[in-house]
């Protein structure tokens, strides 16, 4: 039974240890240890509800559902990267952080008399007991696509959608946004009857974009490389050019998110990806420079190229 919260104290949210980490992993599907996860799971909803009582603290108090939305995304965000860094350490803390706004999210609701964390646990539960009928029914379903299948299915009867787009969330980051857009769309059968096609797509789109900005439409072969004059970017001054360039470049993104569909590639894993090696490699510019004695800031163009060259140059080598 728990204390209540106003009669905790540091020591009450000590709770037993879970096993060391990486201490070996148990047959897949093997439940946690109830007799540890209990009661510090409890400790831990104690402990929130300490924070949004009258007695805690008064950043916690004044937080509504709203107003904790971008902490939730930026803890999302921090678990990706920390899954990517393979840190198990890292992961725990990123997951631990994630559970907190979800608890937090109870907890408020709770205090508003809305709903609370048993309710939450209990539909989630119960929809994961309905839509596995494979596992806890007598629905066959032997690979993933069927699983998938029955999936959708069993969501369309839940919710009576009224659009193949509906519950398709539009705070989703956009490039995960097209792709699931157009995976719906491809589900009733609007989709390019071979994914060869979209490099077509792609090249159209492209002209499309080169026809607003160039004003004879003609791509420029300038070649890609560091010894040229800098020139300086312009804005684009006319209100609706710059609306159609910006339908342009997103048409042009909305194909490469479809592509990457079509070949079973994350777009929003590939794309940050990419970003981290950018920025590694940049990073190492930063240190090679500052080992001779110099700084980034004052590094030549050519001298930050000739740099990363060689930077990708060992990558190949040690992969």
């Amino acid at each position: 039974m728990n204390q209540p919260v106003e009669h905790m104290t540091e020591s009450d949210h000590q709770s037993q240890p879970a096993g060391p980490i990486g201490s070996g992993a148990p047959l897949p599907g093997t439940p946690p240890d109830y007799s540890i996860l209990t009661p510090a799971f409890e400790k831990l909803c104690d402990v929130i509800a300490r924070l949004r009582s009258p007695e805690g603290c008064p950043w916690d108090r004044e937080q509504t559902l709203e107003s904790i939305k971008p902490y939730t995304l930026e803890e999302t965000y921090e678990l990706l990267e920390a899954i990517d860094s393979g840190n198990d350490e890292h992961i725990i803390e990123e997951l631990g952080d994630l559970l907190l706004q979800i608890v937090l999210d109870a907890q408020i609701a709770a205090d508003e008399g809305r709903f609370d964390l048993t309710h939450v646990v209990d539909r989630l539960t119960q929809k994961m007991i309905e839509r596995h009928p494979h596992v806890f029914g007598n629905v066959a379903a032997e690979t993933p696509d069927e699983v998938r299948r029955n999936w959708d299915q069993i969501k369309e009867q839940e919710k009576q959608r009224s659009s193949i787009f509906d519950g398709l969330p539009a705070a989703l980051p956009a490039l995960a946004r097209a792709s699931r857009v157009a995976e719906k769309a491809a589900k009733v059968g609007y989709d390019f009857p071979q994914r060869d096609m979209l490099f077509d797509k792609l090249r159209e789109e492209i002209q499309e974009l080169a026809d607003e900005i160039f004003p004879d439409g003609q791509i420029p072969h300038t070649p890609a490389t560091v010894e040229a004059d800098i020139v300086a970017d312009t804005e684009l001054s006319d209100p609706e050019l710059r609306a159609r360039v910006e339908g342009e470049l997103g048409d042009i993104l909305f194909v490469v998110a479809n592509i990457a569909r079509r070949w079973k590639i994350n777009p929003e894993e590939a794309l940050r990806k990419s970003n981290s090696k950018f920025q590694q490699r940049v990073q190492k510019i930063e240190q090679e420079l500052e080992r001779a004695g110099g700084s980034i800031q004052n590094a030549s163009l050519q001298e930050m190229e000739q740099i990363y060259q060689a930077v990708k140059l060992q990558e190949k080598q040690d992969s």
